[in-house]
């Protein structure tokens, strides 16, 4: 997916992201994008082992995809490129329906 039509339709069907290596941390690029979605309507799931259970930006922090038991209609990736894989891999399993690096 390319072109500014097809990325625009997509966001636009999206209610619910799941973001695997989201932050608690301010200075990290997720914690600022998580907020940033949470202010445009959309509700951000994180997804963070180190930080299992704690709250960022209000919502409970998963420890993996397959807990969270909810429609995810996107997965936002946070990750370095070595893991990517396994991320995106944990996301076709958990029946999302795309997926962003």
């Amino acid at each position: 997916m390319t072109s500014d039509e097809d990325i625009k339709a997509l966001l636009e069907e999206t209610r619910t992201i799941t973001m695997i290596g989201a932050s608690d941390r301010p200075d990290r690029p997720s914690y600022g994008v998580m907020a940033y979605l949470q202010s445009r309507g959309y509700r951000v799931i994180p997804v963070n082992p180190q930080i299992t259970g704690e709250h960022i930006h209000g919502e409970f922090v998963f420890r993996e995809l397959s807990q969270i038991g909810e429609k995810i209609d996107l997965v936002d990736i946070f990750r370095r490129p070595i893991a990517a894989g396994e991320a995106v891999d944990e996301a076709i399993a958990a029946g999302a329906k795309s997926v962003w690096l």
